[in-house]
């Protein structure tokens, strides 16, 4: 078992959360992805290894897993939230053909929300930010059409 799980079966354990299998499975997944599921998903993923776990206990983990600071979910106004496991601090590109979400680390902005405070007297609590337009394979078969 990788470090990374140990680690954050740890933080579960410390906040008093029962380590179930499929839990731990939803963990694990979220880990070890490097797309950003839905939690359907995780579902379809996962149902091969438990087939009487329901979308309800995915959606339910991934909620538990958000309120503790584990993952994130991304709600960008489509129909589903897409959940990402966000070990540092990253923003995203979104294509707007597909929909693809891929990770971009630009750890010169880590400072924006001190600029922020300094320049509008906000007290910052967090901020986003998204790239969007269209991937390379989009691109890609645009080009073929």
């Amino acid at each position: 078992m990788s470090h990374i799980v140990q680690q954050t079966l740890r933080k579960l354990k410390e906040h008093n959360v029962r380590i179930t299998p499929q839990r731990q499975a939803v963990l694990e997944f979220m880990i070890g992805t490097h797309m950003h599921p839905t939690a359907d998903d995780v579902y379809k993923a996962l149902a091969g290894r438990f087939p009487n776990m329901s979308v309800a206990t995915i959606y339910n983990n991934l909620r538990l897993f958000t309120s503790l600071g584990i993952i994130e979910e991304m709600a960008y106004g489509d129909a589903s939230s897409h959940f990402d496991f966000a070990q540092t601090k990253h923003y995203h590109s979104i294509c707007e053909n597909c929909g693809k979400v891929v990770d971009v680390f630009y750890p010169e902005l880590d400072d924006v929300e001190v600029i922020a405070e300094n320049l509008t007297g906000f007290m910052v609590t967090g901020h986003r930010m998204e790239v969007h337009g269209i991937c390379p394979e989009c691109q890609a078969k645009l080009a073929n059409n």
